[in-house]
């Protein structure tokens, strides 16, 4: 495989992992923040808008996946893989536990 490979499986996971709480949020009704809200990541975003952020999340995510090749039968695509989606999901975690305190 090739570096690029093993960078996709990567970020396949990181937008992934980026798609599901503004999936869930938007078809839950919810606002919550996106990039296109004011401030950037800090607004709240409507939902359809966190909705078209998540689909358009898992589209990148999905070619990235095949990118990786992730399904090759090596362990190191999906390693990383879950190191996207882990580093992803603790920065979100940092960055949202932040909107509560302001």
């Amino acid at each position: 495989m090739e570096w690029y490979n093993y960078l996709a499986a990567f970020f396949a996971g990181a937008f992934l992992a980026n798609a599901i709480p503004h999936f869930v949020h938007g078809i839950s009704g919810d606002k919550f923040p996106s990039p296109f809200a004011k401030p950037p990541g800090k607004g709240l975003s409507s939902p359809t808008v966190n909705v078209v952020w998540a689909l358009f999340n898992f589209i990148v995510g999905y070619l990235l996946f095949g990118a990786g090749q992730i399904r090759s039968g090596e362990p190191s695509p999906v390693i990383l893989f879950f190191a996207g989606a882990a580093a992803m999901s603790i920065m979100l975690s940092i960055n949202f536990q932040k909107k509560e305190k302001e």
